[in-house]
């Protein structure tokens, strides 16, 4: 049976009370709490009156200064807190007093002036790209496809938010206007063979000086371009042309092959001549000087003993002259023949042991007297033989 129905106990399951006693005065409970708040920052404990109309007195002076006190604690620390900031190794911390700027920040834990100091973090490591495609006319007056792709970052953070409304649209801008002039000043053939690494530095450089003139605190750091193309409807008579400007280069690799190859050779060659003539030289210098010397030496002991001298200069000579000869005359003493002795053929039967020459074979060696005589004979037959025909 409940509390509240008729025959109940009529007691209250919240208070422990019978029914008689109603719910608790609100202005008690609030007495109530005045009391124990005036205790905890040093106010008199006890009861306190309410004043007439029902209105509760204000706390006492310890009361007060116990509240200032913890309002301060509060502040203290809500000042600390928004007193200090921390800056990532990737940010910049721009700095704002009053609005205006003040000062760049690096990374680590930094001080501002709370209430008064903004600041707002820039991430100046990252990396951002765009790609530009473009029909540019060239120097020569033909059109090509340009495409490439640009990337930056963020190099000077207070440029990058003050100086600039929109620095990424002035780098797409200044990135147009570099790849025209760098076109415009280039021939096709250049385009499309070997400048495709200086026409991206070239607009790179430039597209960099357009965008410090604008203070827009962005920095290219590449440049990609992508090999440039002609237009579709021209396409194959540059495909051709690619060709033949192919086979040329093929053939003047080949003849620089060639130049390498034979040049060093003659040129070798032309040195060897040069070294064998200058040898040479100084090998006849050398002889007429030895000769000149030996002559002077000569007629020094000529001067000294002229028949010893003449003498021995006579001996040397025939023996230089003989010793040429493979034939020897010997003078027969007392008699009128000349015995002749053919030393080559004697030195060949030495060499040959079957034709070795004998003592008796002597009697058939001919003198020169005989050996002139059988030739003037032989001579006397062939003319006979002619006048007969």
């Amino acid at each position: 049976m409940a509390w509240n129905e008729p025959g109940g106990d009529n007691k209250d399951p919240w208070s422990g009370k019978g029914s008689d006693q109603g719910p608790p005065d609100l202005d008690e409970v609030v007495k109530k709490m005045q009391e124990k708040l005036g205790g905890l920052f040093g106010g008199r404990k006890g009861p306190r009156s309410v004043g007439p109309g029902g209105s509760i007195p204000s706390p006492g002076p310890a009361g007060m200064r116990g509240i200032a006190i913890v309002v301060g604690v509060v502040l203290i620390l809500l000042l600390g807190i928004k007193s200090f900031y921390t800056v990532e190794p990737a940010e910049r911390g721009v700095v704002m007093r009053f609005g205006a700027f003040s000062s760049i920040t690096g990374p680590g834990p930094h001080l501002l002036v709370p209430f008064i100091d903004q600041v707002m973090k820039v991430n100046v490591d990252q990396i951002t790209s765009f790609s530009h495609k473009a029909q540019m006319l060239t120097k020569d007056e033909n059109i090509v496809d340009i495409e490439l792709t640009v990337q930056s970052r963020i190099q000077d953070a207070a440029d990058y938010l003050f100086q600039d409304q929109n620095p990424e649209k002035t780098l797409r801008d200044a990135t147009e206007t570099a790849v025209r002039e760098t076109i415009g000043k280039s021939k096709l053939d250049f385009i499309l063979t070997e400048g495709r690494g200086s026409i991206a530095d070239s607009i790179k450089t430039r597209a960099q000086e357009l965008i410090n003139l604008y203070r827009s605190g962005l920095e290219v750091t590449s440049v990609n371009t992508q090999p440039a193309k002609p237009p579709e409807a021209v396409k194959n008579a540059f495909d051709d042309a690619i060709k033949a400007r192919e086979d040329k280069a093929r053939l003047e690799n080949q003849a620089q092959a060639y130049a390498n190859e034979v040049v060093p050779k003659a040129r070798g060659a032309g040195a060897r001549r040069v070294e064998a003539a200058k040898a040479y030289r100084d090998k006849v210098i050398a002889e007429s000087e030895g000769e000149t010397s030996r002559f002077l030496a000569v007629l020094t002991e000529f001067e000294k003993a002229p028949e010893v001298t003449r003498q021995r200069l006579y001996l040397d000579a025939v023996e230089e002259v003989l010793g040429r000869t493979n034939k020897v005359i010997m003078d027969v003493k007392e008699g009128n023949s000349l015995m002749y002795l053919p030393i080559d053929k004697l030195i060949e039967g030495t060499q040959n042991p079957r034709r070795a020459l004998l003592p008796e074979d002597a009697d058939q060696i001919e003198s020169p007297l005989q050996q002139s005589r059988r030739e003037d004979n032989s001579r006397q037959d062939s003319s006979r033989g002619r006048s007969v025909r």
